[in-house]
């Protein structure tokens, strides 16, 4: 089977071969309003998104189909983006100078900036315009895609995509790819993501059969650029969860670009709202900063650099939880004793240098990073707890009160978990514009050195038996005692080509195929992977688009270590196929632009690790024995509901399902049973509107529906997980104002407000409908009727949220 998935794959890839054609030449330069040059503006065909920047002095080259009609696009980050119609005949060279306006309209960054992405399948528009103002406590970048492919933690930035679990994300930016610390266990310690949205520029963000260019994971890609700014600015935002701040500037003949971000995030508040009460000392602190240098027209160096410090310290002292139906009620008191010290400290440091040769057609880039962390995780904590039957008949005096005692016991948990890891990158990416053909290349090499001691283990006692209960031997449901200790090297490469099919205008293919070797299990693993896309000559706006590929997960750390904390050091990479049909559709209702996007798609999975969710930490069984597939299908929604105010909804439908190839494994194994990340449906829609008289003032709703996903008791096995947790059902409203406008003619005078450029005022109330979601669940057992009582871990309930933004 694996032999007719890569035949397949590579006969798909060998027969996209370079199709030459007549071309022609466009160049000219691009500049703001003001006749100052734009440096790394966009330049591209409308339908392929084939294109190029410019360069240091705004001027651009770019060979082009001849002898049709053809659009192309200009743009630049906070600037009106230009369509320019041209015809050129073979051979032809045409000059063509672009002014761009700035402050460019959202709705205009949607309908122009997404029309390059439209050509690739399982890409996910994503409005950098909405990260301030959409209602979350997660926020930013994350906040948009948590709504758009669902989610059921508001505490957590994860994400689970198309039946792939969180590790099977990547993340880049400015092409370096970016780590998340190992031990968090709980969205209440994860702290700030890595992506500071006050220096976002650009996200692309594909959810399956992404191109050869990026890495080796199976799910998703977000790909992320940072500002280059070109002049001095800055903001400030200020919140009951935490405050952040941020400068932008440029030298002043350009050759020097810097960002700075510091964030600031505390969810004391929030964590108020949780079912657990105790004192709460949560603590994220990161800095991030940026600099571009402009050596010389050929040669230009960016560094970046990150630090991040959380601390998150918990005394519980009680929690009351409710739950059952209207005849058959329970309630589960605990007392806590103990506490709860995390702290975790990562490192990112990286650093390019881009080649521009004097063949405009070339460009190298040469690329080296290193990610350090430094993570304790220490908590003792014991619980006593009651638990009860509740009196259901209103008539009673004691009516929601207990009135039958089901069990007492005692809950103790206990980690003495520390690690370090360290991962070093260096890597060479290139690029050669040969007529119809757009060819990248790039090679990295990897090394990744573990160190950690965990020791943990959770004891659960009902009525003076430690449960499972055993005669002979003292077991608990759950315990790590492990220490580890190893490094390891591993290649990685691809070669990819962006084809222009000149005898076919309007059809256009990436072709590529990546490798990755590594050092610690001796596995090469080849991954071939097209892309296609179609715009047929119809009066409507439609692109067709197909993908199809191999894509593998070599092991990381986490995904080797099993429920013991052993580590198996020979575990393969996780593989799939996948098989993506979609189309985009632009059209106008009402005289407003809407954008539809549907897709289906198909995942083989083989040589999968099972493993089963412990909050937001995965827990692996470290061996490649399950098979498994996912199939499903997206329907998205975006345009003006309300004139010149963005909407969206995303509706999915999916199933996943495995099952366990060891002959040896228990019967209930054989069949296939649900992925952990088996969310059969979910509805997610950002609404926003405005005063019909004043644009200033404005509402903003997000709402999402999910299926619960299947979980099971903490000792059972993984094919037991047949429960379901609740429908995940949340509704966020925001309310902002703005309060100052440079703008406008009747500001006021004051020397504090002449440079603020904006201040927004926001009034957001989370968890509108005070929904009791669940989370998980903790399991009691009663050792004298043997029932097991499954108790539902809480989310957080309503809370309000004011927040502040001043820009300058």
């Amino acid at each position: 089977m694996i032999k007719k998935r890569i035949f397949l794959s590579i006969s798909l890839l060998l027969s996209f071969v370079c199709a030459f054609g007549q071309r022609a030449v466009i160049s000219g330069m691009v500049r703001d309003d003001k006749g100052k040059p734009l440096e790394q503006a966009v330049v591209a065909d409308e339908v392929t998104g084939i294109g190029t920047y410019t360069n240091a002095k705004g001027f651009y080259r770019l060979e082009v189909a001849a002898e049709k009609n053809m659009t192309v696009i200009f743009g630049f980050a906070g600037y009106e983006t230009q369509h320019k119609k041209i015809f050129l005949s073979a051979g032809e060279t045409r000059t063509i100078d672009i002014t761009l306006k700035e402050n460019a309209t959202e709705l205009e960054v949607f309908t122009k900036t997404s029309d390059h992405r439209r050509a690739e399948a399982g890409s996910v528009y994503l409005d950098i315009s909405k990260m301030e103002v959409m209602p979350s406590t997660v926020g930013g970048v994350e906040g948009q895609i948590q709504l758009a492919v669902g989610t059921h933690d508001e505490l957590t930035s994860q994400y689970s995509v198309r039946g792939g679990n969180y590790d099977e994300n990547l993340v880049y930016v400015n092409d370096f790819e970016i780590y998340r610390p190992f031990l968090v266990r709980s969205g209440q310690q994860e702290g700030l993501s890595f992506i500071n949205p006050d220096l976002v520029s650009n996200v692309n963000f594909s959810v399956g059969g992404f191109q050869a260019k990026y890495g080796d994971k199976m799910s998703s890609v977000l790909d992320v650029s940072y500002k280059r700014p070109t002049q001095f600015a800055g903001s400030v935002e200020v919140s009951l969860l935490g405050a952040s701040l941020h400068l932008e500037g440029a030298s002043k003949k350009q050759k020097l670009t810097y960002l700075i971000g510091a964030r600031q995030k505390s969810n004391q508040y929030l964590l108020q709202a949780q079912p657990t009460k105790g004192v709460y000392n949560p603590s994220f602190t990161d800095i991030q900063a940026l600099i571009d240098y402009k050596v010389n027209s050929k040669w230009d160096i960016e560094a970046i650099g990150n630090y991040a410090r959380n601390r998150f310290s918990f005394f519980p002292q009680s929690e009351t939880t409710s739950f059952g139906v209207l005849n058959m009620a329970y309630q589960l008191d605990v007392f806590y004793s103990g506490s709860e010290l995390d702290q975790f400290d990562s490192r990112f440091g990286c650093i390019s240098a881009t080649y521009h040769p004097a063949d405009p057609r070339l460009k190298f880039k040469f690329l080296a990073s290193g990610f350090q962390t430094t993570e304790s995780e220490t908590y003792d904590i014991s619980g006593q707890y009651l638990f009860g039957e509740l009196e259901t008949d209103m008539s009673k005096a004691d009516y929601g009160q207990i009135k039958t005692y089901l069990g007492a016991g005692t809950i103790q948990d206990f980690a003495r978990n520390y690690l370090n890891a360290s991962v070093g990158d260096v890597g060479f990416r290139g690029s050669y514009d040969a007529k119809n053909n757009f060819i990248q290349f790039g090679v990295n090499g990897t090394v990744t050195s573990i160190t950690d001691d965990l020791h943990q283990w959770e004891r659960r006692d009902s009525a003076g038996f430690t449960q499972p209960y055993s005669s002979t031997a003292l077991v608990f449901p759950d315990f790590y005692n492990s220490s580890t200790s190893f490094n390891y090297t591993r290649f990685s490469g691809f070669v990819q080509d962006n084809i222009h099919f000149d005898s076919l205008s309007r059809f256009s293919a990436t072709a590529g195929v990546r490798y990755n070797y590594s050092f610690l299990n001796n596995e090469l693993i080849v991954s071939p992977r097209v892309q296609l896309a179609y715009k047929p000559e119809w009066e409507k706006d439609v692109v067709f688009n197909f993908s199809t590929g191999l894509y593998a997960q070599p092991p990381f750390y986490r995904e080797m270590q099993n429920e013991e904390g052993i580590v198996n050091t020979q575990l393969k990479a996780q593989k799939s196929y996948h098989v993506v049909l979609g189309s985009d559709y632009n059209f106008k209702m009402g005289n407003r632009p809407f954008k539809l996007k549907g897709e289906i798609y198909y995942k083989d999975l083989w040589d999968i690790d099972p493993y089963f969710y412990n909050n937001v930490q995965i827990e692996y069984t470290g061996k490649n024995d399950a098979i498994g597939y996912v199939y499903g299908g997206e329907i998205r929604l975006y345009g003006d509901i309300v004139k010149d105010a963005t909407s969206f909804i995303s509706i999915g439908m999916m199933k996943g399902m495995q099952k366990i190839t060891d002959s040896n494994s228990l019967p209930g194994y054989r069949n296939y049973f649900p992925l952990p990340s088996d969310q059969r449906f979910m509805l997610g829609m950002y609404f926003e509107d405005y005063l019909p008289h004043n644009k200033n003032f404005k509402v903003h709703i997000n709402m999402m529906y999910a299926t619960g996903l299947p979980v099971g008791p903490p000792i059972g096995h993984l094919y037991e997980d047949v429960i379901r947790l609740p429908d995940y059902k949340r509704v966020d409203i925001g309310f902002s104002a703005l309060l100052l406008d440079a703008k406008r003619k009747e500001r006021p005078i004051h020397s504090f407000l002449n440079n603020v450029k904006s201040i927004w005022g926001s009034l957001e109330v989370f968890n509108l409908l005070d929904i009791q979601n669940t989370l998980s669940y903790s399991w009691i057992q009663d050792q004298t009727s043997q029932n097991t009582y499954a108790v539902p871990n809480r989310l957080t309930s309503r809370l309000l949220n004011v927040k502040l933004i001043f820009k300058f």
